[in-house]
């Protein structure tokens, strides 16, 4: 059973920058195309960055586009979300999940086998 565990969210002020990342169990991580996702309260669960298993082919929802870098280290089975320019609509819970198969532009929820239990990022005006 694979096993994902996010870090590095926390507090931070609008404008500010974080840097997520999702450390994976085993030795298939390098055959996973990894996402990111994020829930706000009140709302369901959204796609936010993507990339292949290779890690050099990601892609980003609209709402991050252009201030977010998602990249992946294999030798760690590591993926990482770097978002900057916070804003306060940015705070909600942020997974990682992890796809067997391959994923249709943009993902949805039910293609990705494994997830994380979350990291809160909290974004102050």
């Amino acid at each position: 059973q694979v096993q994902l565990v996010e870090s590095g969210g926390g507090l931070v002020q609008a404008g500010g920058s974080l840097r997520l990342s999702c450390a994976a169990s085993g030795s298939t991580f390098s055959t996973y195309v990894m996402g990111w996702f994020r829930q706000a309260p009140g709302k369901e669960r959204e796609f936010v960055a993507a990339i292949n298993r290779h890690g050099d082919s990601p892609s980003y929802a609209d709402s991050v586009k252009g201030r977010s870098t998602v990249s992946r280290d294999n030798n760690k089975s590591t993926v990482y979300l770097e978002v900057n320019s916070l804003k306060p609509e940015d705070t909600a819970v942020y997974y990682c999940a992890g796809a067997v198969r391959e994923v249709r532009v943009p993902p949805r929820l039910d293609e990705y086998d494994y997830w994380g239990q979350g990291t809160q990022v909290t974004v102050s005006s």
